[in-house]
């Protein structure tokens, strides 16, 4: 980092996994700041992610919350940029949901499918840490879409935009996770964990300021229809380096 001015820091782990912690990842950052501060850093721009709250019961957003402090603390001039859920190229979430709506005849809701999500575009959240990395001030800011979709509306939307008409039903939340539990041993990954689905019903994923984002879902769901899903995205061979034997 010698020679910088601004740091731009996006790790973190999206779950815990083998010797892989949340709490590995706090003491990961904090070793990020301490070598930002020594290598004469002057100014941090942390991604961090919505409603992030030292008093979630959701380790992920405690977690998050945890770091957030430390980059107040650290003494140097900062920015924290809080997503909602990021979709774009090489997304996981967005393009999973279309591949199980390309591949599968039904498509499990976890309840009433009316919690919320704010989608915002990969390319705005870059606008948006690179304009706060420019500015002197420390501050806080959410990176949210123009955009709010009730989470089957927006499963709807997936399914219209790539043409697939998989059967949408509703079942109970622990119920709608086992099965998920069982395709992520078939694919070799974790589908999506017990705290994501708990911030999702919990609306976590929704800014309560005015959006920042410009792009809005539908019409980058138009453009790359006819890509979206084709491929499984892992998590596990993405992120912690696992390949198949």
């Amino acid at each position: 980092m010698r020679g910088a001015t601004t740091l731009y820091n996006t790790y973190w782990v999206r779950f815990p996994y083998g010797r892989v912690t949340f709490e590995e990842a706090i003491e990961n950052t904090r070793t990020l700041i301490r070598a930002a501060d020594a290598a004469g850093i002057r100014r941090i721009v942390h991604v961090s992610v919505t409603n992030a709250s030292e008093e979630s019961l959701l380790p992920y957003f405690r977690g998050k919350a945890a770091v957030e402090k430390d980059v107040m603390n650290s003494g140097l001039s900062y920015a924290i940029v809080r997503p909602t859920l990021i979709f774009g190229p090489g997304d996981i979430l967005i393009n999973n949901i279309a591949w199980f709506l390309r591949w599968f005849p039904v498509f499990a809701l976890f309840g009433f499918g009316d919690y919320r999500v704010q989608p915002v575009f990969v390319e705005d959240v870059a606008r948006i840490a690179v304009e706060s990395g420019c500015k002197k001030e420390s501050f806080v800011i959410d990176a949210a879409g123009p955009d709010t979709y009730r989470f089957e509306e927006l499963v709807r939307l997936i399914a219209d935009k790539t043409g697939n008409r998989a059967k949408i039903i509703h079942l109970r939340p622990r119920f709608a996770l086992l099965l998920l539990r069982l395709v992520g041993y078939v694919v070799g990954d974790v589908v999506l964990t017990d705290g994501e689905m708990q911030g999702l019903m919990k609306n976590l994923l929704v800014s309560t300021n005015p959006p920042t984002g410009q792009t809005r879902l539908s019409d980058w769901l138009a453009r790359n229809a006819d890509s979206l899903g084709k491929v499984y995205a892992s998590e596990l061979k993405r992120n912690y380096r696992l390949r198949e034997s």
